[in-house]
């Protein structure tokens, strides 16, 4: 297979009320942390619940509809792409994250107040 793709489908709860920034010549870049809850059975075939937590970062007008429409605990749906970060701080120790960025964005469900 020629074709590659960096693609990423999640739905979940943000944990926190975005943070949204505004920078050069006030463009904007929001970013908040997503809960994705999954439901499996166990070894022992109990059910179990797991929560994993993603980085999820939107430029631009994306910026400003996350900015505008999503709230904690709201569901939304997300497609992106996964952007791994690298850098050496000062004493000289690298580091990495993986980030989210946002291509589209779905409200699954009304804003609470």
């Amino acid at each position: 297979m020629s074709t590659m793709r960096n693609s990423v489908l999640l739905i979940g709860r943000p944990g926190t009320e975005p943070e949204v920034k505004s920078i050069n010549n006030n463009n904007k870049v929001a970013r908040f942390r997503l809960a994705v809850d999954e439901r499996r059975m166990n070894a022992n075939r109990e059910w179990v619940n797991n929560t994993q937590w993603f980085t999820l970062v939107a430029w631009g007008k994306t910026a400003e509809r996350v900015e505008r429409y999503v709230k904690k605990g709201q569901q939304v749906a997300i497609d992106g792409s996964l952007h791994n970060n690298e850098w050496t701080d000062d004493k000289g120790q690298r580091h990495s994250n993986i980030e989210i960025w946002i291509n589209d964005l779905f409200l699954m469900d009304k804003a609470r107040d």
